[in-house]
């Protein structure tokens, strides 16, 4: 089943039902009124809501409407906990490469991860409001996953049976102030924002065999101001897949229902592929020709991100997005 939020209700938002085609929704509210409430009770609310989208994939839900993917909400306007990891080595290797270093061994074995923002996420569609372009202003492309209640120490083989929902995300960053905040030994605050989801969740079974081994087999698609940038490969050069990264997050923790996985920004070692940021298409530029050439973004620039299946009909809907200059 696929799920999304509509921008009503509070800032939680309501949940729908939305088609496999992304064309037509029911409300749920009557089974959860958020989709943060069907996750908390995800045994006894998944069950009725695919009974609801199979109703509605066949026609049969005299309240279904004409959705407008544009007009809604992050399908998790907020969420309990985001943690984001960097699950694609190429990406870490290029961007040490362009400063000289070498991958640590132990980046093989032990995943990167960082707490990031979960107070809030923006719409699929919603501006990316900055006060200052210098602040190195990117997109990263990225898949993310959605789990229900995970104990602490659980493994990566639970940990498989504990992701609920699939969807893409652009995970904003500001790359200017990031070198400032790592030197201080304490982690990302102020260079990593808020980050933005698709507009549809969709749970692993409705990506068919494009989910297997907890990793998502197609290609993430990212177009920068109308002009195609990258679309690597998601299952491939994956060194730890979400199972594996939701056990390393739950060691000494348990995660509440509705934690959102990030993987980390998608790359391969096949640069032909293009890139899913604009700070490794720097790096490549760096190692290549000594310097960057390509600015990051500014106000009125655009960024879309989606993922299709073999026949070209999005998963999870586009992500699109402009930088424009924040206001008060």
């Amino acid at each position: 089943m696929k799920l999304a939020t509509l921008k009503e209700g509070g800032r939680d938002g309501t949940l729908i039902v939305v088609s496999r085609d992304l064309t037509r929704a029911v409300r749920a509210d009557e089974i959860a009124p958020t989709l943060q409430q069907a996750l908390d009770n995800w045994g006894n609310t998944a069950p009725r809501l695919n009974t609801l989208s199979e109703r509605l994939n066949q026609g049969e839900c005299e309240s279904a409407f004409d959705l407008d993917l544009a007009a809604l909400a992050s399908p998790l306007p907020r969420a309990y906990q985001f943690v984001d990891g960097s699950a694609y080595l190429p990406h870490v290797e290029r961007v040490r490469k362009a400063r000289g270093a070498e991958v640590p061994e132990s980046f093989f074995t032990d995943p990167l991860m960082y707490q990031a923002v979960s107070d809030g996420f923006m719409g699929p569609y919603d501006p990316i409001a900055m006060a200052d372009t210098e602040w190195g202003i990117d997109f990263e492309s990225e898949i993310g996953v959605i789990c229900d209640d995970v104990g602490m120490g659980a493994g990566p083989d639970e940990c498989a049976d504990h992701i609920q929902l699939v969807t893409i995300l652009n995970d904003v960053s500001l790359r200017n102030l990031i070198p400032g905040e790592l030197a201080k030994g304490f982690g990302f605050l102020q260079s990593k924002p808020r980050s933005s989801l698709a507009p549809v969740v969709a749970t692993p079974d409705e990506l068919g065999d494009a989910w297997r081994d907890s990793k998502l087999h197609r290609p993430l698609v990212t177009h920068y101001n109308g002009d195609l940038f990258g679309e690597p490969e998601a299952g491939e050069d994956m060194q730890f897949n979400f199972a594996e990264l939701l056990a390393h997050a739950a060691k000494s923790r348990p995660l509440a229902a509705g934690t959102l996985l990030g993987s980390g920004t998608i790359a391969n070692q096949d640069t032909g592929k293009g890139a899913s940021c604009l700070a490794e298409k720097r790096m490549l530029e760096i190692i290549a020709e000594g310097k960057p050439t390509t600015p990051f973004m500014q106000f009125g620039d655009r960024v879309r991100i989606d993922m299709t299946d073999p026949d070209g009909n999005s998963y999870f809907g586009a992500i699109e997005q402009e930088v424009v200059e924040y206001s008060k």
